[in-house]
């Protein structure tokens, strides 16, 4: 890393954004304080550490490709997790799933019946690393989600189940954002659904407002754990109704002040997340974002810098909703380099909440509000020229962390001497 290049660089960049008054201190100020959720189950393929070789259950997931090693025990997660941080610039902390606890010895417990001990090392590797957990109730890969249906069942000793699952997950949430100081968000995702049309929707989806209405009897503080919904158009399996959809979870969120979770890949592949934000933010105030890239059928790709992400992370600041917006990733990808699938990702998101931050809203609203929309797109496609990469490299120099230039070496050397060693 060359220092003073790169501070030459940035001076240059802070020069030119300033023309348009924009702080571009302010920016890098900005994304610091902003924490990135890293989700799990990139490093193991959504596998989980209930048994080994588990097979994925209940419908809506897949994951694809088997390249080299991935993440076998709780250790080996913990060391991947540890090298990806260690290459990010700013905040992170972990989003985790019910299925990532510890089930060995005395803890080795089914679904329903998991306690804090599951996860308190998971909670002391958090606060040895000043960070927090967001956390995941785990409706799939078990035999009682084989039938596809789990909150919605209408077999009542399945429903049942899951609803005390669901409920033990919200306690354990609390007891993560008690322990660590930093409020875990428990997302709640259910793959119900079917494979082609039913005839009682209705029917499923009053049991899943029956459910939730059930599991959130219990109330926690909001500095400890906030509920969240995350709705999805359909999974595998689950082509023709999924019960949990955008209508269902967007109505119940408003209903009983719940976090709605927008997941971008969750949604018609035309359809724009980014124009749903401020309709939500109407009613709701507080919102949970799940950042993927979804190609075809398939939600769940490699984050990467482009228009839609761009979109969405610019939306949240110009409403002014950076700080009540919970930002997390959500894709899983077998088929490359686990480590550095993390490190592409969470880097694209950064660099995508970056670019936002360093959009000349002033000037771009004046043209609008004037109807001067030529002018507006112009200015649009002469930001996409500027030399936001070099405040890009001056973040990861603040931040102590290797540039772009610099990432791939380092990873290639984690797989040589760690990964292939598994």
């Amino acid at each position: 890393m060359n220092e003073e290049k790169i501070k030459e660089a940035y001076s240059r960049a802070k020069e030119k954004y300033a023309k348009y008054d924009i702080d571009t201190d302010e920016a890098v100020k900005k994304l610091e304080d902003v924490n990135i959720s890293l989700h799990c189950w990139q490093g193991d393929d959504v596998g989980g550490f209930e048994e080994p070789d588990a097979e994925l259950e209940g419908g809506g997931i897949e994951a694809t490709g088997n390249f080299p090693g991935k993440a076998r025990t709780i250790e080996e997660l913990r060391q991947d997790l540890d090298k990806v941080m260690s290459l990010l610039p700013g905040k992170q902390k972990l989003n985790l799933h019910a299925s990532y606890g510890d089930f060995t010895g005395e803890n080795d417990v089914n679904r329903d019946e998991i306690t804090i001990d599951n996860f308190q090392g998971w909670i002391d590797w958090a606060k040895e690393r000043n960070t927090g957990i967001d956390f995941n109730c785990t409706c799939f890969s078990h035999p009682k989600a084989a039938s596809g249906f789990t909150l919605s069942s209408k077999d009542e000793e399945i429903r049942q189940f899951w609803i005390e699952h669901v409920k033990r997950c919200r306690k354990i949430a609390a007891e993560m954002g008690k322990q660590t100081g930093m409020t875990s968000i428990h997302n709640i995702w259910v793959p119900d659904g079917s494979k082609d049309n039913p005839v009682d929707r209705f029917g499923h989806r009053k049991l899943l407002k029956d459910s939730l209405d059930e599991i959130f009897e219990e109330e926690y503080s909001d500095e400890y754990m906030r509920d969240s919904l995350e709705s999805k158009l359909f999974g595998i399996g689950a082509e023709a109704m999924t019960v949990g959809n955008y209508d269902f979870y967007y109505g119940y969120a408003i209903d009983n002040n719940k976090l709605f979770c927008l997941d971008n890949g969750h949604y018609h592949p035309t359809e724009k997340v980014d124009d749903k934000i401020a309709s939500v933010l109407m009613y709701l105030d507080e919102l949970m974002l799940h950042l993927t890239r979804g190609i075809r059928w398939d939600s769940d790709h490699v984050v990467t810098f482009n228009e839609e992400i761009k979109g969405i992370l610019s939306e949240v600041v110009r409403c002014g909703a950076l700080d009540n917006t919970n930002i997390g990733l959500d894709f899983f990808d077998a088929s490359i380099n686990r480590v550095g699938a993390y490190i592409t990702g969470a880097r694209a998101a950064q660099k995508s909440l970056l670019y936002a931050l360093l959009e000349p809203s002033e000037l771009l609203q004046d043209y609008e509000e004037n109807d001067k929309l030529f002018e507006r797109l112009f200015t649009f496609e002469k930001m996409k020229g500027m030399p936001w990469g070099a405040v890009w490299d001056y973040y990861c120099l603040k931040n102590d962390v290797l540039t772009d230039e610099e990432v791939i070496p380092e990873v290639q050397n984690y797989e040589e001497n760690v990964l292939a060693n598994r």
